[in-house]
């Protein structure tokens, strides 16, 4: 991601009402997406498989608010891609 020229990128800062793990933020004068980046750990025990781990990780993203900053910078909600990783 160190390569992403384009994008000022942050990890672990709040937004919304949470901390999320990594939001790149597009440079200014670059027509790109904002990207939010949530991942979790997959736990076998509790039943779910690992695309479940994936939603409950996209709807965490949602619940939280942690487009929230780039919408009070301006960057527009349509323009904003959610990704959620599970491991």
């Amino acid at each position: 991601m160190v390569d992403l020229a384009d994008y000022a990128i942050t990890s672990n800062r709040e937004s919304g009402y949470g901390r999320y793990d990594i939001m790149l933020k597009p440079k200014e004068g670059k027509n790109l997406p904002a990207i939010i980046i949530e991942f979790k750990v997959h736990d076998s025990n509790d039943g779910k498989d690992l695309a479940a781990t994936v939603l409950t990780t996209l709807k965490q993203i949602e619940e939280r608010k942690y487009a929230a900053s780039l919408i009070t910078e301006g960057v527009s909600k349509k323009n904003i891609r959610e990704y959620g990783f599970a491991f």
